[in-house]
């Protein structure tokens, strides 16, 4: 019998360490669980860091949320045509973006048990996600199963940083009557 990978208890919401103007945000995005579906999804979470000023590092978001939606793609989509939920969710405690399959199947840490050896080509994405995020865990729903991770905001990003205008990656600068980014507004995020 293999283990299911443990899993961290869900802190509690305390209140804001930095003094950010930042709300509540949410965005909620289905992506064709296709092997574009990681692509997109590391585009959906860089566009809202940015969009939403959040002083997360954006590297490791990419890269956890890349290994969650390929893992949801890979293991937690039993049929073709199906979509996987990305969940992107922000305030002033940190970031979390949480993975939704259709798979009732609980996420295993395959190389905490059992070393992959050297020249394996997977079996590593979970132990990143244990490894970089401040929380990761999983929970089960109606449709299947979510897995999550959090990323806590960090003190060390210059004020200046998070108040500096989105620029598109076209180099256009938005005005302030411009709101969001057009291409983020388009995806959902808000």
């Amino acid at each position: 019998m293999t283990p299911m990978a443990p899993t961290r208890p869900n802190r509690p919401i305390r209140p804001a360490r930095l003094s950010l103007p930042m709300s509540a945000r949410q965005c909620r995005i289905p992506l064709m669980a296709d092997l574009t579906a990681a692509s997109s999804a590391r585009s959906v979470v860089e566009d809202a860091i940015r969009t939403w000023r959040v002083p997360v590092d954006t590297d490791v978001a990419v890269l956890l949320t890349s290994e969650l939606v390929t893992n949801a793609v890979t293991h937690g989509t039993p049929a073709a045509g199906t979509f996987v939920l990305l969940t992107i969710a922000c305030d002033a405690a940190g970031l979390r973006v949480d993975v939704h399959d259709s798979s009732g199947d609980l996420p295993v840490l395959d190389s905490l048990i059992d070393e992959a050896p050297a020249e394996a080509e997977t079996g590593r994405g979970l132990l990143l996600v244990t490894t970089l995020s401040a929380e990761w865990g999983f929970y089960r729903t109606p449709a299947g199963k979510a897995v999550y991770f959090t990323l806590e905001l960090q003190r060390g990003v210059p004020e200046s940083d998070i108040n500096e205008p989105f620029r598109p990656d076209d180099g256009s600068r938005l005005s302030e009557s411009d709101g969001q980014d057009q291409r983020v507004r388009r995806l959902g995020v808000t």
